[in-house]
């Protein structure tokens, strides 16, 4: 009898717990499969959005499409009285204030995290990290307010007139730095947009290399490496890849920028190679110019605008992608 209930209770703890391995398993199966199309409808969800932005944007320019067709992306004109379209001046104004942007905030970036993550005391990067963090949280109105009524007329006053006196005489350069000193213009947008886009990329840029396993710096250090080839060799090539990209994060941040760039820039549809002139860029125009537009020709020539502006965008993330994936395989396994 005791064998036989013994057998029994065994038997019975068998099932249970066969029945509880079953139980988890099929637990297990349905977190995955749920894990699993969670993210492939959030990803998709992410795919829908871009492609109907696009979809919305090419329906709601059809008019300015039909009309002007390429000719847009190639005329300078802009005239709302006799229905003259054209995207050149904003396209131009964008390249160049986001250009004079990124070769005055990239380097600025790479010196300044550099500074904080291999060089300054702990407190001392603590304190300038998180400041710079704050810097990266001031919307951006705040930075155009300011220019408008600080750094316009410093420019005005001070910055403008020395240029146009030093390099207004010289051949090449007197073409980009020629004009009256006003304050607003090409020059003074991209110093804006510079200031603005200089803590989001630092920020990024350091975090990036405070990931950089210490065991391989100390390795070089240990082979005999100085400071700068240890950052030169090590730091850098470990998160090039996070540079790149902290450098193209501040580059859509800088394209896409409206508030601030529409108080300094000037706002003319006027093509010039002088820094000093006013000009547009694309986020101004449909800034300035949205709430006006009450012809459906001039709303369609806007929306365009906003077309050309999210086109640019991807092809510009298409290039960074490549340009990283190059990279890669140029320089190894450090990636």
């Amino acid at each position: 009898m005791e064998k036989r209930d013994s057998r029994r209770r065994k038997s019975r703890l068998e099932i249970e717990e066969s029945t509880l391995k079953r139980i988890n398993n099929s637990h297990h199966a349905f977190t995955e499969k749920s894990f699993r199309v969670l993210t492939v409808v959030a990803a998709s969800l992410l795919v829908l959005i871009m492609v109907g932005i696009f979809v919305q944007l090419v329906w709601n320019s059809r008019l300015s499409i039909e009309r002007f067709g390429f000719g847009f992306l190639f005329s300078s004109e802009w005239n709302p009285a006799t229905e003259n379209y054209g995207a050149l001046s904003s396209i131009f104004g964008t390249l160049v204030s986001s250009s004079i942007a990124m070769f005055l905030a990239v380097p600025t970036a790479i010196v300044t995290a550099l500074f904080l993550v291999e060089l300054a005391p702990p407190s001392l990067s603590k304190i300038t990290g998180g400041a710079i963090e704050l810097l990266a949280a001031i919307p951006s109105i705040i930075y155009g307010m300011w220019g408008l009524f600080v750094f316009v007329p410093f420019m005005a006053d001070f910055v403008q007139p020395f240029l146009i006196e030093t390099f207004g005489e010289l051949p090449i350069f007197s073409l980009f730095f020629d004009g009256a000193p006003m304050g607003i213009g090409m020059l003074s947008a991209g110093i804006i947009l510079a200031l603005m886009i200089l803590p989001i990329v630092t920020s990024v840029m350091r975090d990036v290399f405070v990931m950089v396993p210490s065991v391989v710096k100390e390795s070089a250090y240990g082979m005999g490496s100085t400071t700068w080839e240890v950052t030169q060799k090590v730091t850098i090539r470990y998160g090039i890849r996070g540079v790149i990209g902290a450098c193209f994060l501040g580059l859509g941040r800088a394209i896409g920028e409206t508030m601030a760039i529409t108080f300094i820039i000037g706002n003319s549809h006027e093509i010039s190679l002088s820094l000093m002139d006013a000009g547009n860029s694309i986020a101004s125009t449909l800034a300035n110019e949205f709430a006006e537009a009450s012809e459906p020709l001039y709303l369609n020539a806007l929306m365009e605008l906003a077309l050309v502006l999210l086109v640019m965008t991807v092809i510009i993330q298409i290039g960074a992608q490549w340009w990283v994936s190059k990279l890669k395989k140029s320089m190894g396994a450090g990636l």
